[in-house]
């Protein structure tokens, strides 16, 4: 970046200081003949910098237009989506003139994304999720539309999108908990909590989801040794594992399919609850 031309001068004063046999020139009239020396050398040098910044952001510029972008940009790209703001003309860059930071932070609507390439087709897949009271939860249908726009109007010509904007994969689990009884009761809780751990298996499961990042492969058998590591958990085993989606063509859940060692959920992210009931089976025996 260029510097300013006061800087420039400045350090060219500073130099001259360095020099016994220039102490003669020590005139503090702007018109001497050495200060206007020092001004035109201090003006070119700026000049020059200036054309430095201008051939750096005509190289960037022309790199990015030739460059094809990665799936990380067009995650990040999703991330920076601001509803409701328009793009400066052929760019990808929002006008934010005129707007207030926290108005600038509330557009920012899609919280998590992840993009993949589709398996048998050359196409990206780009799964995004915002939040509802700290919930991930999918962007409204209006949101949708606009953010689908925006991702038209910035991608890579002749890459083909799909946007996976779904409620969460639903996610079932039958477990069998062999407890310690000095430890759990008959009902999987804790005879004397730690702080304030009632159910300790149940906190366990939520923070294990929890953990998983957005598009995160679930494995069975971390799940398994998160479990073990619980208090009063003598040993685990999950009796059954499945998980349902949103299937595109009727926009509700299809059925169950059984879960093998681990899966990706086809929304990003799951839940153990439809209709505010939960999904999660848990026995505990001794």
């Amino acid at each position: 970046m260029a510097r300013k031309l006061t800087d420039i001068k400045a350090q060219i004063l500073s130099e001259k200081t360095k020099y016994s046999e220039l102490d003669v020139l020590n005139s503090k009239s702007k018109s001497s003949i050495w200060n206007l020396f020092i001004y035109i050398i201090a003006y070119a040098i700026f000049n020059l910098e200036l054309l430095f910044d201008q051939h750096k952001l005509e190289v960037s510029t022309a790199i990015s237009e030739l460059k094809p972008h990665t799936a990380r940009w067009y995650r990040n790209k999703a991330l920076a989506f601001q509803y409701g703001f328009n793009l400066h003309e052929d760019t990808d860059k929002f006008n934010n003139e005129n707007h207030t930071d926290d108005e600038i932070e509330a557009s920012k609507i899609v919280k998590y994304s992840a993009v993949t390439e589709a398996e048998n087709q050359s196409r990206l897949i780009i799964k995004i999720a915002g939040e509802n009271n700290g919930e991930l939860s999918p962007i409204t249908e209006p949101q949708k539309e606009a953010f689908m726009t925006y991702m038209e109007e910035i991608k890579d010509a002749g890459v083909p999108l799909t946007i996976i904007n779904y409620l969460p994969d639903l996610l079932y689990l039958s477990i069998t908990i062999k407890r310690d009884p000095l430890v759990l009761d008959a009902s999987g809780n804790s005879i004397s909590p730690l702080n304030g751990d009632i159910r300790p298996v149940d906190t366990s499961i939520k923070q294990f989801l929890r953990e998983l990042p957005f598009n995160g492969e679930l494995i069975l058998s971390k799940l398994t040794d998160k479990l073990q590591a619980t208090s009063g958990v003598k040993d685990v085993n999950i009796d059954n594992a499945s998980s349902a989606w949103i299937d595109a063509n009727t926009n509700d859940y299809g059925s169950a399919i059984g879960i093998y060692m681990s899966v990706v959920p086809e929304s990003g992210y799951f839940t153990t609850k439809k209709n505010n009931q939960n999904l999660i089976n848990i026995k505990y025996v001794v």
